[in-house]
């Protein structure tokens, strides 16, 4: 069921972007504890995270946005482009301009893997539009910048230089 009144979507769209952001941080949360020598902290921080997750997907479900793949795809693929073409771009020459080195870094490594993003979900696409899936069964993560690249690692990212052994390998567990 799709929200229709104004005032209530605004505060549902707000409360996704709430929930949103504690999932995430929630998540970097564990990581930090889980280095600090905290596993049960760690493990509280993920599963609460979790709990932000399921209140985020029922807000966002309310609010009409979860839809069949295809559409899925190309609300991915609208964002990717936004952030390449304008989002990052600007961010990044905002940085430069006020010599904040670490922002200028950062926004320079999303750029270059959000245009990768963009191009993985247009061929996406046009596999659910032949009513397939994507052969493509791994995707390597770069674990500082977000490089993304389907299959195995690379020997060492071309954004960033982080050696391929570092990367997050996600597999299909499905077939």
């Amino acid at each position: 069921m799709k929200i229709e009144r104004e005032m209530t979507k605004k505060f549902i769209e707000e409360a996704f972007a709430g929930e949103s952001m504690a999932h995430m941080k929630y998540q970097i949360f564990s990581e930090v504890a889980e280095k600090e020598g905290f596993p049960n902290i760690a493990n509280l921080f993920r599963a609460i995270s979790f709990a932000e997750l399921v209140h985020a997907r029922n807000h966002y479900k309310s609010l009409g946005n979860v839809k069949k793949t295809e559409e899925n795809l190309q609300e991915c693929i609208n964002g990717e482009n936004y952030e390449v073409n304008e989002m990052y771009p600007v961010f990044n020459n905002t940085a430069k301009l006020q010599n904040e080195k670490d922002a200028e870094k950062n926004t320079y490594y999303a750029l270059e893997a959000e245009k990768i993003h963009e191009i993985i979900y247009k061929e996406s696409k046009d596999s659910v539009k032949q009513n397939k899936d994507i052969d493509v069964d791994t995707i390597s993560i770069c674990p500082v910048c977000g490089y993304t690249v389907k299959g195995e690692p690379v020997d060492r990212c071309p954004i960033c230089g982080t050696s391929g052994k570092k990367f997050a390998v996600f597999k299909t567990t499905l077939k």
